[in-house]
């Protein structure tokens, strides 16, 4: 029982294990932060796409725990500590895994920062060595005249316009150059905040912030062209070193470019494959739940039928009435699982997608637990009704096993012949005794007529046996009742030793012309199967009674011995009880036939009336849900619409599929009926006729509702309406061809796609306030961070303080970020872009020094040595 679970918990750990072993591969290919800044930012995107992974993987590690669950549920306790031991090791392996991508990712991140704040640093001190290189320039040189100072100061004039045209030049440059690079910083900016996990974009906003800034690539492009003219005049009146700076300045920002460029496209392809593959999710997962909602109708509908019962049922109509109905609800159970398996496995389909399938896989767990619940529960309701039926058809033999033991003990007392006050004793027991065995011989015989009832309940192998059992219990009981009508005839003879033949003749006489009598008045057709029984039964006792009388009539025979008279009139008497008997055997015989064939239609008609009302009820579900298909509820958007029909004409197929073979059963049971029709009498047939009509209306009724369920389904999508002289002779084939037309027609058919977005209105908010509580916010939170740095940390206690300051420090980032976010999305379209430069510097250099400071506090925490009275 546990080889599933067993298969279900390896396959999922090993899925984990495989995926987190790929994962700290390729973090092991990246974790490096040597090299130039091309390959750092590389592998810094590369890491954070695998930081992106780790919903993923969490989904794979709690499938494993899931399948460890309902492992755990069914294994032996020997296998517990191995599973649970496998289980500690999956989960330390992915917290290793998701701590080692995090550190990944952070390490190479803050060596990425320091970079660019270096090369910030060192541009900077460039500037300032080239402004002091010309502040200590030599000094003019003296000259001895006027005329020669005029000279000098004309040919100073000459460089100063020069220098003055050149500087102007280089100024115009640069403050291009510096356009461009904040134009490009902030691209960037853009780009990445259109990436990474602290994004809190959807995917279609996020496609549209990066079609925003495709749209101011040609403007860039367009400027660093006009850069690079530019150049070529400035490098012709630079210094080497200085063209070669300015020549490399423009292949970065041409490189930065590129990248960016290159950054975009991936992230539009990875966005776009994303939203493709969110539309198969959202498409699968309606479908899921259309399918889900109707199999928890389903299993709602089971539910609330009357399973359990108020009261011990005591009849055996009333037992088998119980068991047909715990089997046809364990019978529309078992259905019910192809489904339930359908549901797993495109529960299975979603999981390869990157959404987070949980809820819905919570609520499909928890509908097939629900079904197998409710089959457990009517599997044990049904196999309950089951036992006691065996308890009641095994109570006759248990009382024939009794009444045995009692016949034997009165046949061994009365071996040998009595006295007189004896017989007298005896005869009324043994009467008893027989009377008894009649009703037993009734029971049994009753039983031998149910071999289909029993064949459908406890199978053809355990019938079989039960009705062998019958069979033998019956002959043995024969024969110790004609051994009991022997001693009693017996009996019966040395009690008439004692009396005149008139008196032993005259009873005899009078007992066969009741008989007579009665048998004559059982010579009539019943009404229903239960006055057939009846009939039965008291045709039995009297074949009983016969074969009692017969038994005293030839223990009389040797007293008239030597008297014709008398003798005479005992063959007339024997030969009257012949008549009688022939007459009884033929009237059982007849009477056993009716009964079972009144039995086996009784059987087939209530089975076919069952199927039909379990089939209407659940097509009266299902015409429910279609509902009326009026102007409002062709408003409902087409994709689920087409959803929902898909769904409910597959379960409609699936449900007309049995009307084939139910169809080839309807004419057996007329014929059936008939059969019983003309072994009944008038008020009977009458009524067997209007059953079979009922049953025919009945069929009719529910081909119609079909054909309608259909019709209503398929008329939404312009399916022309089908015309009664078209319709086939079984539903099961006209649903077949509509399925089948539908689906086409549905493959063919192109719905207008429609798509409403609505643009968020902007807030009504202030810019510059917006700005000022951003600056608010980070100067507080700078100062703070200067505090905690510049604190001296003398023991454990003060590293502890440190570092939950530190802790709350960086809760707090998520906030700032939200808050430096509104103030780029409400920015002036002009001005203001220098002042929102500088906060961004800012607002990165803050963050920059709040990491910093935790690794600092990690070596400080190493290096503590601690005070007196700290552990």
């Amino acid at each position: 029982m546990t080889q599933q679970p067993q298969e279900g918990f390896a396959r999922s750990l090993e899925d984990a294990q495989e995926w987190m072993k790929a994962v700290q591969e390729r973090l092991q290919v990246n974790d490096n932060t040597q090299g130039p800044r091309a390959a750092l930012e590389a592998r810094l995107r590369e890491t954070e796409k695998i930081c992106q992974l780790e919903p993923e993987g969490r989904l794979k590690v709690d499938m494993v725990l899931r399948a460890a669950e309902a492992l755990l549920a069914c294994c032996h306790e020997d296998q517990k500590p191995e599973i649970l031991a496998r289980l500690r090791d999956v989960k330390a392996q992915w917290e290793e895994t998701v701590t080692y991508m995090t550190h990944c990712h952070s390490r190479i991140e803050w060596v990425w920062l320091h970079w660019s704040e270096y090369l910030l640093a060192r541009d900077e001190f460039y500037r300032w060595f080239q402004k002091m290189t010309v502040v200590l320039e030599p000094p003019v040189e003296l000259q001895l005249g006027l005329k020669e100072k005029r000279w000098q100061l004309s040919h100073a004039q000459n460089r100063v316009d020069l220098l003055e045209h050149v500087t102007q030049e280089h100024e115009h440059f640069q403050v291009s150059v510096d356009e461009f690079q904040l134009w490009l910083k902030a691209v960037v900016e853009r780009v990445h905040g259109c990436m990474g996990r602290k994004c809190q974009l959807s995917t279609k906003d996020r496609l549209s912030a990066l079609q925003d800034i495709a749209s101011d690539f040609p403007r860039g492009e367009a400027s660093l062209k006009s850069l690079e003219e530019q150049a070529v005049g400035v490098i012709q009146n630079t210094s080497p070193w200085g063209a070669e700076k300015i020549t490399k300045e423009l292949e970065e920002m041409r490189n930065v470019l590129e990248k960016l460029r290159a950054l975009w496209e991936e992230e539009e392809g990875r966005l776009q494959g994303l939203l493709k593959s969110r539309g198969a999710y959202e498409q699968q997962r309606r479908q899921l739940e259309a399918e889900l909602a109707e199999f928890r109708k389903g299993l709602q509908r089971l539910a609330e039928e009357d399973l359990e019962p108020a009261a011990k049922a005591g009849t055996e109509d009333e037992l088998v009435a119980r068991w047909r109905l715990y089997s046809a609800t364990r019978a529309a159970l078992a259905a019910e699982e192809p489904r339930g398996d359908r549901l797993q496995a495109r529960l299975q389909e979603l999981i390869v997608f990157p959404q987070d399938p949980q809820p819905l896989a919570d609520s499909v767990v928890a509908a097939i637990q629900e079904h197998q619940s409710l089959k457990a529960k009517t599997t044990r309701l049904r196999n309950a009704a089951g036992t006691d039926l065996w308890q009641h058809f095994q109570r006759p033999l248990q009382e024939l096993q009794l009444w045995r033991a009692l016949a034997q003990r009165l046949l061994d007392v009365t071996a040998s012949l009595p006295d007189l006050p004896s017989i007298h004793t005896f005869l009324p027991q043994i009467e008893a005794a027989l009377a008894e065995s009649s009703r037993l011989k009734e029971q049994l015989t009753m039983l031998q007529l149910k071999k289909d009832l029993l064949g459908g309940i406890f199978g053809q192998e355990r019938a079989t046996a039960l009705l062998e059992q019958v069979a033998t219990s019956v002959r043995d009981r024969d024969l110790l009742h004609n051994r009991l009508l022997q001693r009693k005839s017996k009996l019966q003879s040395s009690l008439a030793q004692h009396k005149d033949f008139g008196a032993a003749f005259d009873p005899l006489q009078r007992r066969l012309s009741d008989l007579q009598i009665r048998v004559h008045a059982e010579n009539g057709l019943q009404r229903d199967l239960p006055g057939k029984q009846a009939q039965l039964s008291r045709l039995q006792g009297l074949q009983e009674e016969g074969l009692d009388l017969g038994v005293q009539v030839e223990a009389m025979r040797p007293l008239v011995q030597g008297n014709s008279h008398h003798q005479h009139r005992m063959d007339q008497l024997s030969s009257d009880h012949q008549i009688l008997h022939r007459s009884l055997e033929d009237l059982v015989d007849t009477c056993q036939q009716s009964v079972r064939e009144h039995c086996t239609f009784s059987h087939e008609l209530l089975e076919l009336r069952q199927w039909i009302s379990v089939l209407t009820q659940k097509l009266e579900a299902h015409r429910g849900d279609t509902g009326p298909w009026d102007a409002q509820s062709r408003e409902v958007e087409v994709e689920d619409l087409t959803l929902c029909v898909c769904v409910c004409v597959c379960v409609l197929q699936k449900l007309l599929d049995e009307f084939p073979g139910k169809e080839a059963q309807l004419p057996l049971i007329e014929a059936h009926g008939r059969l019983v029709m003309e072994k009944s009498s008038p008020e009977g047939a009458a009524v067997v006729q209007k059953e079979l009509q009922e049953l025919v209306e009945s069929w009719g009724a529910l081909r119609l509702l079909g054909e309608s369920l259909l019709r209503c389904l398929l008329s939404p999508f312009g399916h022309p309406q089908l015309h009664p002289s078209a319709q086939m002779e079984s539903p099961g084939l006209v649903a077949s061809g509509l399925f089948s037309e539908t689906l086409m027609h549905w493959s063919c058919c192109a719905f207008p796609q429609a798509t409403v977005r609505q643009e968020e209105e902007g807030s009504c908010e202030d810019f510059s306030q917006l700005l000022r509580n951003f600056e608010q916010w980070l100067q507080v939170d700078n100062s703070k961070l200067v505090r905690i740095i510049a604190t001296r940390t003398a023991t454990a206690t003060d590293l502890r303080t440190r570092e939950t300051e530190l802790q709350e420090l960086e809760a707090r980032l998520p906030e700032g970020q939200r808050l430096f976010e509104n103030v780029l999305r409400l920015r002036p379209a002009r001005g203001s872009s220098e002042k929102l430069e500088d906060l961004r510097y800012r607002w990165m250099l803050y963050k920059s020094k709040l990491k910093d400071s935790g690794h600092l506090l990690v070596g400080a925490r190493d290096a503590q040595v601690p005070g007196p009275g700290e552990t």
